[in-house]
């Protein structure tokens, strides 16, 4: 399974951005995904996850204002970001297939990258 992860841009802070995740070279309709960021000088943080189920998960720093999803047709999950912050900026990568072990998240799969600047 390949991930391209793509949608990061430069946004004011109140603005919106969604990122995309396209998943190539089998179905991830039965995965587990979830959205990572990692800022400079920083760990990489969880931001959000969806079950094949549907089930999501939102960490509570962008609860109410991010919302995970996926598209099954698509091959595809989404995080639609809104209210952004300046604390929002980092480099955003989604994960197939992860777990956390210790205090590290460990992935199956894990898309390129795409950054997210937000301006105060």
């Amino acid at each position: 399974v390949q991930l391209q992860a793509s949608g990061g841009g430069f946004v004011q802070a109140g603005g919106s951005l969604r990122l995309s995740c396209a998943a190539s070279g089998r179905t991830i309709s039965s995965f587990h995904i979830g959205w990572f960021r990692q800022a400079p000088g920083k760990e990489r943080e969880f931001v959000a996850a969806i079950r094949w189920t549907g089930v999501t998960t939102h960490a509570d720093s962008v609860k109410g204002r991010f919302t995970i999803s996926r598209d099954n047709a698509k091959n595809t999950v989404y995080l639609q970001m809104n209210s952004l912050k300046p604390e929002d900026t980092a480099v955003y990568y989604c994960a197939a297939e992860f777990r956390f072990v210790g205090g590290n998240v460990e992935a199956d799969y894990w898309g390129q990258g795409t950054q997210v600047t937000v301006s105060s």
